[in-house]
């Protein structure tokens, strides 16, 4: 689990705080998603978020799990039915425990359709605000 103290400073940091399973399973995601396209990869609000045109996905280790999370990941239920319905925008995420493991081609999968959903319909965060406004 992550040191709660101090945010890490960079993803190195982050993936370097974290131990046993979580670690293992956050590499796994980060090898799949940023071997999936050209993606942006920061530390925001504590966890690795990737961005292209607008934040796509985020992994957070958290608790006794792992949440690997899509703000357009409603639309993306044909591609892994494990993703679940929550938060703003058309959040969905998988979350995964101790005992589950990455699927590196469905998760590089799942990049690359966030990443061509934010190119077709521009940044998730902005639509949102757009629409409000009207």
């Amino acid at each position: 689990m992550m040191d709660k103290s101090a945010p890490a400073k960079d993803p190195e940091s982050y993936v370097d705080g974290l131990i046993g399973w979580q670690r293992t399973l956050v590499e796994s995601l980060r090898a799949a998603v940023t071997h999936s396209g050209e993606l942006d990869e920061r530390i925001k609000w504590g966890h690795l978020v990737y961005s292209a045109n607008g934040p796509v996905l985020l992994i957070r280790a958290d608790g006794e799990q792992v949440i690997f999370g899509f703000w357009r990941g409603q639309r993306m239920t044909d591609l892994e039915p494990r993703l679940k319905a929550g938060g703003k925008y058309e959040m969905a995420r998988v979350d995964y425990n101790e005992s589950d493991v990455v699927d590196y081609a469905v998760a590089g999968q799942l990049a690359r359709r966030g990443v061509e959903l934010n190119q077709e319909l521009g940044d998730p965060t902005q639509v949102v605000l757009a629409s409000k406004k009207k």
